[in-house]
């Protein structure tokens, strides 16, 4: 079943909005969010009222709220006069926060190393064979992963018992995911990533805190090798487009 505001179009497309307890307006917000997580909107890519509003079935009104709400999260940006797009980070900007990334999570290791419990540490490894068992597929599904890495954090950030490392990474958490998808759709990535998590893992069940922050850094920094990388081809898709509304 379906909400449609007034006036609504009745098309069954894939950004319909479903009828659950949230409000309206956070629905969409979370059905566009995970449309461009998902890359089913492409990075570049025009987002017209028009169209948003007869695939979603809510108002335009309601539309226009959502990509505000986008924007501030660093997934949409708007050029005047012309419109919306989903965004295409720069190479610096991305740098920028893959740099802010390996600080707060290294923290976050050591932090998980002192003061997360024995059963933090096995929910870590749960979570952990999660991933594992994901990457083992013939063509790992990336938003399973994406779901799996983030219920890892979880348990990392709820282990390392500091709101403030929570709060500030919660603030990046689009665009972090954003660039996770983004590594994570490079050739081989996904076998790294599983040895980097391993070495995660190993750390904190040694108790080790120096290797736990170096394991969470260098995860880190091979995603941001690969991760900028994948952003030469989105920058090239991008710029045809921009081209567009010039």
């Amino acid at each position: 079943m379906t909400i449609a505001e007034p006036n609504g179009s009745d098309n069954d497309l894939s950004l319909r909005v479903g009828r659950v307890a949230a409000p309206l307006r956070e629905q969409v917000v979370d059905v566009l969010r995970q449309a461009i997580l998902d890359f089913r909107l492409k990075p570049g890519q025009r987002l017209i009222e028009r169209e948003l509003v007869e695939q979603t079935g809510v108002s335009r009104t309601t539309i226009r709220e959502v990509l505000r709400q986008l924007a501030a999260e660093g997934l949409v940006t708007t050029i005047p006069q012309k419109g919306a797009i989903v965004v295409v980070p720069s190479a610096r900007e991305a740098a920028d926060l893959y740099e802010v990334r390996a600080a707060l999570e290294a923290l976050a290791g050591r932090r998980f190393v002192r003061h997360a419990s024995d059963e933090h540490v096995k929910d870590l490894r749960r979570s952990f064979r999660v991933i594992e068992r994901l990457a083992k597929a013939r063509e790992p599904d990336i938003h399973a992963m994406l779901t799996a890495k983030d219920e890892f954090y979880d348990v990392l950030l709820e282990g390392a018992a500091n709101q403030a490392i929570r709060d500030t990474l919660d603030s990046l958490r689009a665009r972090v995911r954003f660039m996770r998808a983004t590594s994570l759709s490079q050739p081989n990535r996904v076998s790294g990533t599983v040895g980097e998590i391993r070495d995660i893992v190993r750390a904190a069940e040694a108790r080790d805190e120096d290797a736990m922050a170096a394991a969470c850094e260098r995860h880190v920094n091979q995603a941001a090798r690969t991760g900028l990388s994948g952003l030469v081809e989105l920058d090239q898709n991008a710029a045809a487009v921009l081209e567009t509304l010039s």
